[in-house]
């Protein structure tokens, strides 16, 4: 310990671990401490700032719930597409346009929105899009030009979510803490055309899915559908390159609610 006078004309207690200057003037020593210390007595804690714990939320909701099993139901629906038994496929159909209903439903209603759930569901929706327009131009229903257009958009898509999952989660950037989907990060936020070209896409596979099952042929009504599913499909893809509000980061989300 030593003693340094201050401005206020005190004395204070320095621990001799602070550094310290050494002056010699002839035969008297003055010794220094740090100037720093002079500034503020809040020099003096050796404590480390806490770091504020990330945010986490409920990722356990029976809208995600529904949402998964619609994920789920995505391999049955291709199995019996490919088998020719579209009756089943059909069934598997109206499950997935159900529950898609019910999950936002009951998120809204029951306040059980997610960051996790704004992913999941147009993953969901992306999913039972693969499926149906890979089988479906496996059995020849579907025009291939056609199903390559909708895949890469979709695959295009899927890369620039994992760039902004990267770049939108709070640090440390780790592998298990990327994959840990109960820290948020960004919410995806669909553009309207995208919203209406995804309804225009189901519409086209599940119109082309019960078509075996009913008496009439539906050719003509098809091929126009197609084309213009083909247009949404290009004109959705180029509004997310120019579109500012296809997502936002949760932190920037927060600030705007207070």
């Amino acid at each position: 310990m030593f003693l340094i006078y201050n401005a206020s004309n005190r004395f204070l207690r320095i621990p001799s671990s602070i550094p310290r200057v050494t002056i010699n003037y002839g035969k008297r020593r003055t010794t220094l401490a740090h100037a720093s210390i002079l500034i503020s007595r809040s020099n003096f804690s050796t404590e480390e700032p806490k770091r504020k714990p990330a945010l986490r939320e409920n990722i356990y909701t029976i809208p995600n719930l529904l949402t998964a099993s619609r994920i789920l139901a995505c391999p049955a629906i291709g199995w019996s597409i490919l088998q020719g038994q579209f009756d089943l496929a059909t069934s598997l159909l109206v499950y997935a346009g159900l529950t898609d209903l019910a999950d936002g439903w009951i998120a809204r209603r029951f306040k059980m929105n997610s960051v996790l759930g704004t992913i999941l569901d147009p993953a969901a929706d992306k999913a039972l899009m693969t499926t149906l327009t890979v089988t479906l131009s496996m059995k020849g229903m579907l025009p291939i030009p056609l199903a390559v257009l909708i895949l890469g958009r979709d695959v295009l898509l899927s890369l620039s979510a994992f760039y902004i999952r990267y770049t939108s989660l709070p640090p440390p950037k780790t592998f298990s803490r990327y994959w840990d989907f109960g820290i948020p990060s960004a919410e995806v936020r669909p553009t309207e055309i995208s919203k209406i070209n995804t309804g225009l896409q189901l519409l086209l596979m599940g119109t082309t899915t019960i078509s075996p099952l009913l008496p009439w042929a539906l050719d003509v009504p098809l091929t126009g559908l197609q084309w213009i599913v083909a247009t949404t499909t290009i004109w959705s893809g180029i509004s997310y390159v120019f579109a500012k509000d296809g997502y936002r980061v949760v932190a920037e989300k927060q600030k705007e609610d207070k």
